[in-house]
Parts: structure tokens; C-alpha cells; sequence
């Protein structure tokens, strides 16, 4: 205890980790935030090992992935980690980790900061994950560095000239790769001072719980005493899970033609991104303008980031009304963004089958939906 007391840095990761108090009524869901900087860890520390032996060039890059695979000593087991450690950490932080806030409504008056902190994180995340999928180089590698980039081609009169800039070249070539290499292996680090402020804003505004009574100063319990043993528990779980997924289904989530190395000349027959780019991507297959496809892309973004000021929450001491509002509303908001989306791309392949039937069947459906016909 004297060593804690004299040392400022091993003091503060006392209060901030033993000390602290938690609302009583955490359940398991509030495990996923923990499980998240879990998969971080794990991330830097195997990309770490496999920068070691991986070459940036369009020449070898392709062959030094298959000399990991096949002659670095549990390479594959690193790799493997790496891979599916990227598609763990976004189902736990991008979907349920964040499905778990908007439900229990935790992003009200005072935390819009640790919120948009959040979102913050989201969009380096997306980043990191874009780039570190064009390091294998190949086909859909090659392919996804190749329409990513080309939408900064939809900005008026400049977006050219930036396309040429982010690749180097006048293609996606030597350049580009060394670029994305560099930037993958330092935005993990930015990600991380971006958790520690994330950390303090939650340490200052304090943990919410899921009756909305977290104002109240009483029914308070330390954190290292109760919720370290449940978030064991809850890594337990991650650790069986992700060690299936690991060693048993391996590729389950990535794709097959990601085996062949890029080659410019030929085009895979279905250009699809990493699962976790799917609703993005399909966004963009949904709106013929290029410009307004990447803006509206963006905002589905931005407009999670602005709940706090939509709803205006401020703090209260009694229940907070997740179904009265917000759980109606924008659910049923989202779904109807998502079923237009899918009737402009019925709209577009009737309009080139020329089906009249097909068509108005679709449209009244979604009259149907989106107004309450």
C-alpha cells in the first residue's frame, strides 16, 4: 500500500481499477467494453510479431504472408489470432458492444463526450481495419485498395488529383502498399490513447447501470472486488470461443480468393468486403451517385454520433424510458432507412428487367412500411 501511495501512476491504476465504484446492478453485458480492450491487446501484440516478417512491397508481400503460414514457427497460429481477432473485435465492439449502450441508453447527459469518444474509436477502428485487410495483397486485398480509394473521386473538381495522392502512383502500386503498411502499424497506437481518454471520460462520469438510477450515490460496490471476478468469467467465454473459431474455422470469415495473390489483370467474379463492411458497402451499391452513396455512408456514421443531441436526455434519478422514445423511433427510423435502401436497388434491377409488376409490387410495399399505408 505504501509503494501505491508513493507512486503516482500505479496510485491512479489502483482507484481507477480496484477503488472505483460501480453501480451494483452491472450484468454481463457490461463485460463487452472489457472484452474490447481485451481484443485490442491482442491485436497489437500480434501485429507486432507479424510485422516482423512481413515485407511491404507488391512483389513480396503475397509470399512473405505464405512464408508466416508456412515457415515462421506457430506463424500460422499467429496469423490466425490476428485475422479473426479483427472480425472478435468488431462484433464485440462495433455491434454488441454499442447495440448494449443505445439499448440501456447510456450515451444521455453528462456522457455525449464519452460517447462521441466512442464513435471516435469506431472510425479509427474502421480505418485500421481497411488497411490491415490490403496487406496480404490479394485479390480482394487489391480490389478493396482499389474502390476504397476511388471514392475520394466523387469530391468536385479535386477528387482525382486526392486519388493520386493516397495511392502514390497512378495505380494502386509500390506506394500505396508502403503507406497503408505504415499507417495500420501506427493507428493501433492512436487507438490506444484514444481508449485511455475514452477511460478517463468514464471514470469521470461515472459507470451507468440499466435502471437509470446510476445519479444515486448509494447501492454502490468497489470494482476489483466484484466485477474483476465477473469479468474473468466473461473472458473465459471469449477465450473458448475465440479458440474455436481460431483452430476449427479459421477462414470461416474471410474469403477464398484473398489466396491468390492481386493481379490487376483479372477481376474476381464477386468483389465483397470483410463482413463488417457489408452494411456499408451495400449503401453504396444502393445509391447510383457516387458522392451521394459516400456521403450517406459517412452519416450513418455521424448520425449515431448525434443521439446525445437528438435526444437531449439529461440525467435523472428515475427510470430511463428506453421504450418510450428511443427504442421505437429510431429502430423503427433505421429499418426504414435500410428497407429504402433496399427498395431503390429492386427499383434499379426492375428498371433494367423493364418488370412493371415486380415493381410496383415493391413500391407499394414499401408505401406499406415506411408510411403505414
Amino acid at each position: 500500500m505504501r509503494l501505491l501511495k508513493k507512486d503516482l501512476f500505479l496510485n491512479e491504476l489502483y482507484q481507477m481499477a480496484i477503488v472505483y465504484s460501480a453501480p451494483a446492478g452491472l450484468t454481463y453485458l457490461w463485460n463487452f467494453g472489457s472484452m474490447a480492450l481485451v481484443s485490442l491487446v491482442i491485436q497489437i501484440f500480434t501485429g507486432i510479431f507479424l510485422a516482423m516478417f512481413y515485407t511491404n512491397s507488391v512483389f513480396f508481400a503475397f509470399d512473405s504472408i505464405e512464408h508466416i503460414m508456412r515457415d515462421v514457427p506457430l506463424g500460422w497460429l499467429i496469423r490466425y489470432i490476428h485475422a479473426n481477432g479483427a472480425s472478435m473485435f468488431f462484433f464485440k465492439c462495433l455491434f454488441t458492444f454499442m447495440v448494449e449502450v443505445y439499448f440501456f441508453v447510456r450515451f444521455y447527459t453528462p456522457r455525449y463526450k464519452l460517447w462521441i469518444s466512442g464513435i471516435l474509436i469506431l472510425f479509427l477502428m474502421m480505418g485500421t481495419a481497411f488497411m490491415g485487410y490490403v496487406l496480404p495483397w490479394g485479390q480482394m486485398s487489391f480490389r478493396a485498395a482499389t474502390v476504397i480509394t476511388n471514392l475520394a473521386s466523387a469530391i468536385p473538381y479535386y477528387g482525382n488529383e486526392i486519388v493520386f495522392w493516397f495511392w502514390g502512383a497512378f495505380s494502386v502500386d509500390v506506394p500505396t502498399l508502403g503507406r497503408f503498411f505504415s499507417l495500420h502499424y501506427l493507428l493501433p497506437f492512436v487507438l490506444v490513447g484514444l481508449v485511455a481518454v475514452h477511460l478517463i471520460l468514464l471514470h469521470d462520469s461515472k459507470s451507468s447501470d440499466g435502471l437509470g438510477l446510476n445519479v444515486l450515490s448509494i447501492d454502490r460496490v468497489p470494482f476489483g472486488v466484484y466485477y474483476l471476478i465477473k469479468d474473468i468469467y466473461g473472458f473465459i467465454f471469449y477465450a473458448i470461443l475465440f479458440s474455436i473459431l481460431v483452430f476449427f474455422y479459421p477462414n470461416l470469415l474471410g474469403h477464398s480468393d484473398n489466396y491468390i495473390e492481386a493481379n490487376p489483370m483479372v477481376t474476381p467474379a464477386h468483389i465483397v468486403p470483410e463482413w463488417y463492411f457489408l452494411p456499408f458497402y451495400a449503401i453504396l451499391r444502393a445509391i447510383p451517385d457516387k458522392l451521394y452513396g459516400v456521403i450517406l455512408m459517412i452519416f450513418s456514421i455521424v448520425f449515431i454520433g448525434l443521439f446525445p443531441f437528438f435526444l437531449h436526455i439529461a440525467k435523472r434519478t428515475n427510470f430511463v424510458p428506453q421504450s418510450d422514445f428511443i427504442e421505437f423511433y429510431f429502430v423503427e427510423l433505421y429499418y426504414k432507412i435500410c428497407y429504402l435502401f433496399y427498395f431503390i436497388r429492386m427499383v434499379r434491377r426492375t428498371t433494367c428487367c423493364r418488370n412493371l409488376y415486380y415493381f410496383r409490387s415493391y413500391f407499394y410495399n414499401f408505401l406499406f412500411f415506411c408510411f403505414n399505408y
